[in-house]
């Protein structure tokens, strides 16, 4: 076993190591502004694009400055941003669809019923964790007027409440686990998309919000959950490709695969989102984020070469260079 030996650095040390590296430091006390608000640990995951590849000592490409590591950790911060923007809207429109679905097909209290969802669901680990929630002393104020008024009724609230009580995960989890097939039609119905299809892509989504909201890297991520392409997709949909090579980005012969990586993502978003917001224009300010960031590597974020002249994102691309959104 491997001792950890790292020693702690001081924020001049970490500056110096970096300058050692070759990184161009022309303004010490702006970066030593930076490094102590956002750490050289997290910083340190965007510098890597910058350095000289395939070799075990670290060092920064020719003429690469501290400026260039900070605008790419700007660049991934405004894209979390936005990605939450448009998963938050996703999320409720999940919920809504789950909530009105089961309360119509099964009554107020009918998903406390363990036959409404597959066998292999934990349906026990639900109840409890919705029991739990109604009892808890920093209760939501709709679960304080539900206890007092129905003290006779089931500790766990009617299902319009308790899906505003779980975690995005778990409405997802309860969402892929529907067992009759005319809660998962009216639901199919709304988006607009199979089951299956529905279950990978909230999973997903899920996820990717999740490491959104703590801040995580997802701009070149290779995503652990990746979202299922459809069997038959409509017409016009621009099914990823199996691979892209990034040979233009500094590691000739590297080879990516666009579904597991953010474009997959992205495409699902939008995806969803022409159906639960028509009328939004956030893919227009994607487009336009993304042109604020030229040399940022899109293969590194799942994006084929020609994906701005597919019929999908024609007139999106249009739209979002022929105005602001």
């Amino acid at each position: 076993m491997t001792q950890f030996d790292k020693p702690s650095h001081s924020l001049d040390e970490q500056l110096a190591k970096l300058g050692a590296r070759g990184l161009q430091l022309p303004d010490i006390a702006r970066a030593h502004h930076y490094l102590s608000n956002i750490s050289y640990f997290r910083l340190s995951a965007y510098t890597r694009p910058f350095y000289v590849p395939d070799q075990a000592a670290h060092q920064f490409l020719d003429g690469t400055c501290f400026d260039d590591v900070l605008a790419l950790y700007v660049f991934d911060r405004e894209l979390r941003l936005l990605l939450l923007d448009a998963i938050e809207r996703l999320e409720v429109a999940l919920r809504t669809q789950l909530a009105n679905t089961l309360a119509d097909h099964h009554g107020p209290h009918g998903y406390l019923q363990a036959a409404v969802f597959d066998s292999r669901y934990n349906h026990g680990w639900l109840l409890d964790t919705l029991q739990h929630e109604a009892q808890a002393r920093d209760v939501e104020t709709f679960m304080q007027h539900y206890r007092h008024k129905y003290p006779e009724a089931p500790p766990q609230p009617p299902i319009w409440m308790a899906v505003e009580l779980l975690t995005f995960k778990s409405v997802s989890t309860l969402f892929a686990n529907l067992r009759h097939t005319p809660d998962t039609s009216r639901i199919e119905t709304h988006f607009g998309w199979k089951f299956p299809v529905l279950k990978s892509w909230f999973r997903s989504l899920s996820d990717l919000r999740n490491l959104c909201a703590h801040h995580a890297r997802v701009w070149n991520r290779e995503f652990g959950s990746f979202p299922e392409l459809p069997r038959k997709p409509p017409q016009g949909w621009p099914v990823p490709p199996a691979a892209i090579a990034t040979a233009a980005h500094r590691k000739p012969g590297q080879t990516l695969k666009p579904q597991r990586r953010l474009y997959m993502q992205i495409l699902v978003i939008e995806s969803l989102m022409r159906t639960v917001c028509p009328e939004s224009r956030w893919a227009e300010r994607l487009v336009q984020w993304l042109d604020r960031y030229p040399t940022i590597s899109r293969p590194h974020m799942g994006f084929p070469a020609d994906w701005e002249t597919l019929p999908f994102w024609q007139g999106v691309v249009a739209a979002a260079r022929g105005g602001e959104a």
